[in-house]
């Protein structure tokens, strides 16, 4: 795959990806070797526990150290490392579009991550699907597991146009009752509903097996008001408008998305999910650090 010819992987990026790697913490599935821990047994590097030897099991598995110790013909058990399946879901909604203080607007960043978290995945042999989604689940595309794989999931990057409003519960309710085998589910929003309404998707999503993050992208302009005066505000998703003075709410207004971000934060941190705030000033490579590791 050339690089070159994506706008959200630019072939410096891609370069600078190559020795990243994406892991999780719960067992995943699948049927390819690779750098994951897998809830079924076999024969593998990782130690897991032992069973009892059983007439029909080949000698040599036996543990011979053990029957020394406690006269008991036992084999040892491991956990099978296999292929992670992840999918990027991605919120296309009118809010996405702004821009204020970023290197890009939220959509065009979380873009940039998810193009370099597809890559990232690829090129350590696991797989990566896109879910596009606003008020409700606008296209899928099934996981790829090659680097040419990708190529229909980047080109639907750059066909994104931010439109509509932002459901995030019903799109995360959506892919965890279609998806069935124990899979990675990266969100990257805004995040601009009702946390509750949010961690309940998350929830469900961890009550089936699945592990997931939520990478929360922000533009700075968003976190703490930058404009004075009188100001007229337009919510981007409905269009409703709002005349305030800006010195009257500003501490207000700062207070509230610190506690939005809170509760997502330990809302997250509840249920085994990983929450990281994404804020759009930061290099897309040192934002994409908070969920790779160095191989």
């Amino acid at each position: 795959m050339k690089a070159a010819a994506y706008k959200f992987l630019p072939p410096e990026l891609a370069d600078r990806l190559g020795n990243l790697g994406v892991s999780v913490r719960r067992p995943v599935e699948g049927g390819l070797q690779g750098l994951h821990q897998s809830p079924h047994h076999g024969a593998s590097v990782e130690f897991s526990d032992y069973r009892e030897y059983v007439r029909g099991d080949p000698p040599h598995l036996i543990d011979w150290a053990v029957f020394a110790r406690s006269d008991r013909y036992v084999i040892r058990r491991y956990q099978e490392e296999t292929n992670l399946r992840a999918f990027l879901l991605l919120d296309t909604s009118e809010s996405m579009a702004f821009h204020e203080q970023g290197l890009h607007s939220k959509m065009d960043y979380a873009a940039f991550l998810a193009a370099g978290l597809m890559y990232i995945l690829a090129r350590q042999s696991d797989s990566a699907g896109l879910v596009l989604f606003s008020d409700k689940v606008h296209r899928q595309l099934p996981p790829a597991g090659s680097l040419e794989g990708l190529r229909p999931l980047l080109r639907a990057l750059e066909a994104i146009r931010p439109a509509g409003r932002s459901g995030i519960e019903a799109a995360l309710h959506a892919v965890a009752e279609q998806v069935k085998r124990r899979s990675l589910f990266l969100l990257l929003s805004d995040c601009l509903c009702d946390p509750a309404e949010i961690l309940r998707g998350v929830r469900h999503l961890h009550h089936n097996g699945h592990e997931v993050t939520i990478l929360h992208v922000l533009d700075p302009a968003e976190m703490r008001l930058t404009f004075t005066g009188l100001v007229e505000l337009k919510e981007l998703e409905t269009g409703a408008k709002l005349l305030l003075q800006t010195e009257e709410f500003r501490d207000a207004y700062a207070a509230e998305v610190q506690r939005h971000i809170d509760t997502l934060r330990k809302g997250c941190a509840d249920c085994l999910a990983e929450y990281h705030l994404v804020d759009t000033r930061q290099p897309v490579e040192e934002a994409l650090h908070l969920r790779v590791r160095r191989e």
